[in-house]
């Protein structure tokens, strides 16, 4: 619960489209497949965020040190781009435990600071705002609970203050290529030629650093994947063993991702009651469940180009494993 005294500095926003998709609609649709598909939005029940915040704490699993890294180093200048009023969106903000860097970087900077999260989760968002707004006096949030599109239109309503736009964790990465295209020309047209846009993304790399970070030596990438079959026994009745069921993840050189996917070691049957319906796997079948696209240098800026943004800045931490990319719409 946010505080009295800081009430006057959060606002909650109730996304249209929150409710645009049942999880046993989307399961069901999923698994009548072929091949078989589970979406990775499905992962984040609490127990998949939990085994998420785990992971970014992983030896193995570069990206949010890496990401980290830059923005320790980069964020009181990237603040310096952009003027006083300018109003800082981040899509999928989840804990803003990152851009928490960035916020008290434009503080110090400007002296105070519009914030809107935008992510699915309103209770994510609760308590995320509440730890930002005690540590940050001069900080105000206007929180939006929905999805990304939800957001897109109301910043591109928003009053006259520059914008920056913010996604980090190389999220962009769980696209294809033509999906982030699209997508990007979509934040485009939220924004005017005054504004910004700030993204992570990881780079292609030896193909061993990249499977590692997705197959950890204690297993928690195998947990957080498998959860998603808990997660349906849970909420819709499922009948799913995980102990017949293994973690996949491998790099596919042809689409440039690793790929993530439950398979079934022995052919079975499984039972959802809530969908009424009982599915067929055979054995080493599998279930599609992730892509993360890793991009080269010019795979970025051809993506910028096809979206229309002009990149203004690029940073890459100290191993050169990661890149944070400032872009400016073009007209």
């Amino acid at each position: 619960m946010i505080p009295a005294a800081a009430q006057s500095r959060f606002r909650l926003i109730e996304g249209e489209q929150l409710q645009s998709e049942s999880f046993a609609e989307a399961v069901e649709a999923g698994l009548s497949r072929d091949p078989k598909k589970l979406d990775c939005r499905f992962f984040y029940d609490e127990t998949g965020s939990l085994l998420f915040e785990r992971i970014c704490e992983l030896p193995e699993y570069y990206l949010t040190r890496s990401e980290r890294e830059i923005l320790v180093e980069r964020s009181r200048e990237i603040a310096r781009r952009f003027p006083r009023d300018t109003i800082l969106v981040e899509l999928g903000s989840g804990s803003s435990a990152k851009t928490d860097l960035l916020i008290s970087a434009w503080i110090a900077e400007h002296g105070s600071l519009r914030y809107e999260p935008i992510d699915i989760s309103e209770e994510i968002l609760r308590e995320s705002s509440l730890q930002l707004l005690e540590r940050h006096r001069r900080l105000t949030v206007h929180a939006i609970a929905g999805h990304f599109e939800d957001g897109l239109r109301r910043i591109e309503s928003a009053e006259s203050g520059a914008k920056l736009v913010i996604w980090l964790g190389s999220t962009i990465g769980n696209l294809t290529r033509s999906q982030a295209i699209a997508f990007l020309r979509n934040v485009r047209g939220s924004l005017s030629e005054r504004d910004g846009l700030l993204i992570g993304i990881d780079l292609r790399k030896d193909v061993g650093i990249l499977e590692n970070a997705y197959n950890d030596a204690a297993g928690v990438t195998a947990d957080f994947n498998l959860n998603l079959l808990d997660r349906i026994n849970a909420e819709l009745g499922g009948h799913f063993d995980r102990a017949r069921f293994r973690h996949e993840a491998k790099f596919n050189s042809e689409s440039g991702s690793i790929q993530m996917f439950l398979v079934s070691e022995e052919s079975q049957e499984v039972a959802i009651d809530e969908i009424g319906r009982t599915f067929s796997f055979g054995a080493g079948e599998r279930i599609h469940t992730e892509n993360s696209h890793k991009y080269s240098i010019d795979e970025i800026d051809s993506l910028f180009h096809e979206a229309r943004f002009a990149l203004a800045e690029r940073w890459f931490d100290s191993n050169g494993l990661f890149s944070l990319n400032l872009a400016r719409p073009l007209p």
